[in-house]
């Protein structure tokens, strides 16, 4: 497993705030879930068959300046299952949860742990994803206002 987690160019890094709460919901009531394009807002390590998500631990550089001496790693690392980590390797920010979740239907049989009704295991999973604050929508980000 390597120990540098893999750079990935994120070019929506300089446009990741969400717009406000009362647009946001309007936005998520109009369109449908499998609609959405997902973003992601960590980055990660892959292993074997395994991802790693890597949640910064401290939220301040100087934090984690001062407890670089103390040998504290400056991430957590949150293991994904297969099914996991299958779905979080295929989001990119150009397809949707519906193509995600057709692309993991084709994958060969027994390389997910359950197959079985995945429309709504995807759904669960990218609301999760969601919610903790991992993943973005693209459909409920601000548009780009950077000239350079």
């Amino acid at each position: 497993m390597p120990e540098n987690p893999i750079s990935l160019p994120l070019p929506h890094r300089a446009c990741e705030m969400e717009v406000g709460f009362f647009k946001r919901r309007k936005i998520l009531k109009r369109i449908s879930a499998q609609d959405l394009v997902p973003v992601h807002l960590l980055e990660h390590e892959s292993g074997e068959d395994r991802v790693y998500l890597l949640l910064p631990r401290f939220k301040s550089s100087w934090l984690s300046r001062a407890m670089k001496p103390l040998n504290r790693k400056p991430y957590i690392r949150i293991k994904l299952d297969r099914f996991g980590s299958a779905t979080w390797l295929l989001i990119d920010g150009i397809r949707t949860v519906n193509e995600i979740t057709n692309t993991l239907i084709s994958t060969p049989p027994g390389q997910l742990d359950s197959e079985a009704d995945l429309f709504p295991r995807v759904n669960q999973f990218m609301t999760m994803l969601y919610q903790q604050r991992f993943i973005t929508f693209r459909q409920i980000q601000r548009p780009c206002t950077n000239n350079s």
